[in-house]
């Protein structure tokens, strides 16, 4: 988020309302660790389908936990070894 925010794609609200919304004891969103299981999984994310580091670490999150990943990246959304929504 904090490199979206950077790149002027998110706006800094965003990020604060993550954080708020992380901080519920109900919320359907859950933080996970980086960690060997995404460094493996980041090898079966093609780095020419998609080039940017941080994508391709959160295509590997999404395979690593086979879980389908909400994206409207229209690169990540071409890759076969993760399933994405939008």
């Amino acid at each position: 988020m904090t490199y979206l925010v950077e790149r002027n794609r998110l706006p800094s609200e965003a990020f604060d309302q993550l954080i708020n919304t992380l901080s519920q004891p109900n919320s359907a969103l859950e933080i996970v660790p980086l960690d060997q299981a995404v460094a493996l999984a980041l090898r079966n994310i093609d780095r020419v389908t998609v080039p940017e580091m941080p994508d391709r670490i959160i295509a590997a999150t999404a395979l690593s936990l086979n879980v389908p990943l909400v994206t409207r990246d229209l690169r990540i959304q071409q890759l076969t070894t993760i399933q994405t929504v939008w």
